[in-house]
């Protein structure tokens, strides 16, 4: 005798497989999340992908435009600089500047904020309202201009704009993480599991934390945007990355002069920042609307 199934069972699937159900739904979310994944990976291998070194010069080869164009070079499939360095070299090579250092900056700032956060979270008194209002005056000033002020105290580069950049955003994921949980600490699960006698560390951790996910996500997607943009505007300044590196915001600080005579040398690093901070922001909101959704059923 044959039995049919009696019960429907129906299957709700992960978060990791709703996320690539919204991605994979939305053709826009879907590129961003092909472009951010392509420029992680040249991040990683950039210098192994790129045909010449980024400072390599061709005194042949001076301001060349794209290959093709009429007078372009296939060796230069970008073209190249007034130095007669590859621009595709270039570009790749400045990844790791405007692109994986930001996100290593931001994943250490959200790693010690949201530590501290939790931390202010829990303890209630004068202190933790003086540190709330001290961030509350913090959030008040632009992310930049912060910046600027502590590169005016520990000087210019690379390193100390990174150094900079996290110090600025150290404050942000404190507050935001601080905010999110005192709006939770109210809550019925979060008070049955105190009345189960549970650790405030395991509460705040296990408890807690997976329930402030959208916000956390949030604020790390608004800090990495505004990390990319902060390096790239303080290499255009000549506070940041120092020429020769080839970082894209000092790549079109020095294309200004030249950009009527040799206007790809200033489209291409900015193209790439504009690709670069879009996919940024439409992968961060597709987040958000899926873990809204989530918490919503």
């Amino acid at each position: 005798m044959r039995h049919n199934d009696l019960y429907y069972e129906e299957r709700n699937p992960s978060p990791l497989q709703q996320a690539w159900l919204d991605f994979y739904e939305k053709p826009l979310a879907r590129a961003a999340l092909y472009t951010l994944a392509l420029l992680l990976f040249i991040t990683l291998f950039g210098p192994v992908l790129a045909p010449f070194g980024a400072n390599e010069q061709f005194i042949d080869a001076l301001s060349l435009p794209p290959a093709w164009s009429n007078h372009g070079d296939l060796r230069f499939l970008l073209g190249t600089d007034s130095l007669g360095r590859d621009m595709t070299s270039r570009i790749l090579h400045g990844a790791r500047f405007t692109f994986g250092l930001p996100l290593l900056v931001v994943c250490i700032a959200g790693i010690l904020g949201i530590t501290a956060g939790a931390m202010a979270a829990m303890n209630v008194g004068v202190a933790s309202s003086s540190v709330q209002h001290l961030l509350g005056v913090l959030f008040s000033i632009p992310s930049l201009l912060l910046a600027l002020i502590i590169i005016a105290v520990i000087g210019p580069g690379l390193v100390n704009a990174a150094i900079a950049i996290g110090l600025v955003f150290i404050p942000q994921f404190l507050l935001a993480t601080r905010t999110a949980i005192i709006e939770e600490l109210n809550k019925d699960y979060v008070i049955a599991s105190r009345l189960n006698g549970v650790s405030s560390a395991y509460l705040i951790f296990a408890v807690i934390l997976p329930n402030i996910v959208k916000a956390l996500v949030t604020q790390f997607t608004l800090a990495f945007s505004a990390a990319i943009l902060d390096i790239a505007a303080l290499g255009f300044l000549g506070l940041g990355a120092q020429s020769p590196a080839p970082e894209w915001g000092a790549m079109l600080a020095l294309s200004v002069e030249l950009a009527y005579n040799t206007p790809w040398v200033m489209a291409l690093p900015g193209l790439a920042l504009f690709i670069t901070l879009i996919s940024v922001n439409v992968m961060g909101e597709t987040l958000r609307s899926t873990l809204q959704a989530r918490m919503e059923h």
